[in-house]
Parts: structure tokens; sequence; C-alpha cells
């Protein structure tokens, strides 16, 4: 919601002066949101959800590259609240990363002023809450970064853009959901699929017959990856999470949690009503929701069976994943050809290798990243970083390599040099698909497959087109390899998008470094930055 009058935000010309990010030239973009609690029923039943600005899902975020984004949050809650920016990359600015590790939780009653900006970046992305099991509960929305009008898109521009937020669902309360977690237990099934916070049939898009539109889809669930349809349409590909792409035809397509696609898709068919649908993947029970797209010339409401969808078969996944592609002579965000970064012909400066794994620790359920299981600290480790506080966490507590042994807790950090080359190979020993982010940005998937990873995979990859994106999946028994440039300096997380396991310790933080103390390479601590933990009664710069 932009703001309403100039009177709200006097009390914040202060933040003129807080944007390091910021240069003179970029627009600013104001927004005033207010985070409750309310009665939603995305299912039928009565639940108790997170709401901004009494909106469930929240607002959209619309913005052009380099805009500076200013957003006020309230928190009305009754417990610590955070939001985090799925996809956007914060440059040389992780504290305004919105998790735990980088960002002071709000607390109830008080507010927080983001400032960032979405620098060189276009694209679909969203933001969600990350603290306890907020997004159980909602508060999450869509992002979409356009691109400036002097730099041109592969496309005509479309009719119309729709945000779907697509994602499975519970019935039971978050606070239940989080309960079941800390008592050591894994969660039940999910009891349905949302889209755009509705259930069956609830949602509706209104098209004109002839004309095409552009449909951003995110998985803002919990767990399953979700096959995308649209009944008697065609899906043409034109963009992942802020790289456009060769532009493939699709009759569906699979979108795994975390992910965010963008597709054009023409209405070319009769007028008529047709099914929009989101089915689950690779699970013994299917679940499945529509939404309507509704041309405005029809008189005729959705008829036939449920466009069917693929449902277990991971061949079909992979193939489809290796065909999406770079699109070599898009510009990105900047006029310059997106394959114009050669990515394939720079030398690895370091190879990691990340396993998940599963298991018991002290007789509750865990999950960890080459045996070590994320716990938190009292004080995010952004700002013990800064502040030099001892004792918070150990640069080196999570290996390269797995070693092997028992999982065990610890604040697990890595750390990385700027400007390094880095290849990470994520490796899936598990019979389930799993789904990879990293805070900060964008890498390459070079290469996947089923089997285990070893240096002559290399001899598969993609060093020519592969897609950038800041989320990926790893098949049943497989690895995935990608590409990534350390040309952010900040304390980044990598984690599980599946979120009782990235909740249970399946993540940690990655610190690229570098000791040049310039604001070429990091801004400074923003000065309305909360302190909490052992950070608490420091300062921060002077107003």
């Amino acid at each position: 919601m932009m703001c309403k009058g100039w009177s709200f935000w006097q009390g914040y010309v202060v933040l003129f002066a807080l944007a390091v990010v910021v240069k003179a030239e970029s627009p600013y973009r104001f927004f005033d949101w207010n985070v409750t609690y309310g009665d939603i029923f995305p299912l039928g039943v009565r639940q108790q959800g997170i709401l901004i600005n009494g909106q469930f899902p929240g607002p959209d975020i619309y913005s052009v590259t380099n805009d500076n984004l200013i957003i006020n949050v309230q928190n009305n809650l009754d417990e610590p609240f955070l939001l985090s920016w799925n996809g956007l990359q914060q440059r040389r600015n992780s504290y305004e990363d919105g998790v735990y590790g980088t960002t002071c939780p709000i607390p109830p009653g008080k507010n927080f002023t983001y400032i960032l900006q979405v620098k060189d970046q276009i694209g679909s992305f969203f933001y969600f809450p990350s603290l306890a099991f907020h997004k159980a509960a909602g508060g999450f929305g869509g992002i979409r970064v356009l691109s400036r009008p002097r730099i041109p898109v592969p496309f005509t521009d479309p009719a119309g853009d729709f945000t779907l937020l697509i994602g499975d669902w519970f019935k039971n309360d978050h606070r239940q959901l989080k309960a079941m977690l800390d008592g050591g237990h894994k969660l039940p099934f999910p009891d349905g699929i949302l889209i755009n916070g509705h259930g069956p049939n609830g949602a509706s898009f209104t098209v004109e017959q002839g004309k095409t539109y552009r449909f951003r889809i995110s998985n803002v669930g919990l767990q399953n990856s979700l096959n995308f349809r649209i009944q008697g349409h065609k899906m043409k590909l034109v963009e992942v999470e802020g790289t456009h792409t060769v532009q493939t035809i699709y009759e569906s397509l699979d979108v795994h949690v975390g992910q965010s696609y963008s597709v054009l898709v023409t209405m070319d068919q009769a007028a008529q009503d047709f099914y929009i649908v989101a089915s689950t993947r690779f699970t013994d029970n299917i679940l499945s929701t529509t939404a309507t797209l509704h041309y405005s010339n029809s008189n005729k409401a959705v008829s036939g069976p449920i466009p069917a969808g693929p449902t277990d078969q991971i061949d079909w996944s992979l193939n489809q994943a290796r065909s999406i592609r770079t699109n070599l002579t898009a510009s990105g965000p900047r006029p310059n050809p997106q394959g114009s970064y050669h990515y394939g012909l720079i030398n690895i400066t370091r190879t990691i290798k990340l396993v998940s794994s599963a298991a018991q620790v002290n007789g509750k359920q865990r999950y960890a990243v080459n045996s070590v299981s994320f716990v938190p600290t009292d004080t995010p480790l952004k700002l013990a970083d800064y502040f030099k506080i001892g004792g918070v966490f150990r640069v080196g507590s999570i290996p390269d390599n797995p070693t092997g042994q028992n999982m065990y807790l610890d604040t697990s950090v890595m750390g990385a040099d700027y400007r390094a080359f880095m290849e990470i190979v994520f490796e899936n020993h598990e019979n389930i698909v799993q789904t990879w982010h990293i805070d900060g940005y964008a890498f390459w998937v070079v290469g996947m497959n089923g089997g285990v990873w070893t240096p002559d995979s290399r001899e598969e990859y993609n060093l020519r087109d592969a897609v950038s994106r800041s989320t990926t999946q790893v098949y049943p028994k497989s690895w995935t390899a990608i590409y990534m440039a350390l040309d952010n300096v900040g304390m980044w997380n990598v984690r599980s998008e599946f979120w009782a396991r990235q909740y249970l310790g399946q993540q940690f933080y990655l610190r690229v470094y570098t000791p040049v103390n310039s604001l070429r390479d990091e801004y400074l601590i923003p000065k309305n930055a909360l302190l909490c933990g052992r950070a608490q009664g420091r300062s921060t710069r002077p107003l």
C-alpha cells in the first residue's frame, strides 16, 4: 500500500540519510504495512491467519529495477516477527535480509522500516515471514520487478500481469504445527492446496479473448512440489527468478517449493471459463485445487474433467528442468545481453558438497547439512560479526564435504572469500524431492542427475546457457550442481525450502568476507537497525 500522505512519513525523513543503499537518481517507493492476526477460511475452516493491511495473502510489491523500497512494518502480533524477501539479492546489505541470522526480530507492538534496493534485478519473487512457523499462517505476497523503459524485454508487453501464489496448506494453526516440530515430530500430510489464499474454485482471473497475459507463479508452500497448468491453454516460459529464459512452450510446469516462474498465456480458445489447476507431485495422495480463468465475453462456466497432470514421474520433471535455459540474447536488468557473462570459462576456486540428512538427536527429529543441524543463537550472526562479539558463532563450523559422522547440533557458518568462484553440489540420498535456496545470490544450475556426484559428472554440465536462479530442486537419490560468483559480501542464509526441515536445522550461513573495509564492498549497518541479544545497548551510527 503506498503512503496516503506526507504526514505519516515526516517522521521518517531521516531515512533518506540512512539509505546508503541508494543512488540519488533512483526512485523511492513507500509502503506502510500493518501486520495483524485475523480470521481466514481458505479450506472452509476458520483459522487464525497473518494479515498485512487486512489482506491474505499480503499486497503485491510493484517496482522497477533499482527502485528504493521503504517498507515500514508495524508488528501487531503478540510475538516477534520478521519478513524476508525470497530472491531479492540485498546487494552489499545483508542486514536487511530479514532472517534471524542477519536481522533482529520486530518486537510485538513495535515497527521496523526496511530500506531495500532492487539493485540490478528484474523478475518475479515473493516475500514471506521467516520466524517461528509464521509462514504456515500467511504473511506472504508477490514481488514483481520490472525493467526500466529503456531496457527492452524479449516479448511484447502483455495485456495484463497476474500474481499466482500457490502452495500446500494445513488446517492446523501454525502454533500447533510449530508445537509438533518442537516436540520432535514430523508434520502430517497437508490438507489442501491454495491459489492466492483460496481453496478449490475460490480465485478467478478475468481476461479478454485474443489477448496475451503474464502469470507470475510462486510456490509459497511448506513442503510440496506442485504442477501448474491451465485447461486448454499452453504456457510460454519467459522468466525464472530474474532471468529471461529461452521461450519454451509447456502444457504444465513443475514449480518446486520456493521457486518462481513467469509465463505468457494467449487467450486463444472459445469464449468460456477454464480451470487453472495446481496439484501435488511425488505424493501417494494427490491433492489438487482449481481457480477459474474467466473470458470476459464468456457465458459458459467451466466444464469437463479437471485436466490431469503428472504425478510421480521423476524423469519427466528432470527433463523439464534441464530444458529451462537462459535466453543469451535477451537483456537482463542492464542493457547488455544475459549471455555476456561467460560463467563456463571461469576457473572454479572452490568446490563444496552439501549432503542433507534426517535423524533423531536427543530423541527428537532433526535435519542437517553435512551432519550439522543448525541451532540459532541469542544474537543475529551478522550483528555479532559487525560488533565483533565473540562466542556467538565460529567460522568453519560446517565442513565443505560430508564427513559421515553422526548428526550433531551447532550454529553452522561456512567462510568464503569475496570474489571466489564456487562450485556447489547438493546431494540428496533420500527418497524425496528437495529444494534449496541461497539468499543474496543468483547461481547457474549447471547440472543435475541421478546417483552420486563425482568429478566425472562435470562432463554433463551445461556451461553455455544454464538458467540463473536462486532456488533449485534436487531429485531423490540425485545431485544438482551450481556455479556461483561470490560477488556479494555479507552473511547469507543457505537453506532447505522445506520449512519443517529448515526450522529443524537444515540450513547454515555463508559468510562472504573481505578484509577491505570499504563501502564499495559492503554498506554500513543501517542506522535504524534493531539491536538484540548480546548486541543490545550498542550503537549503530549517529543519526
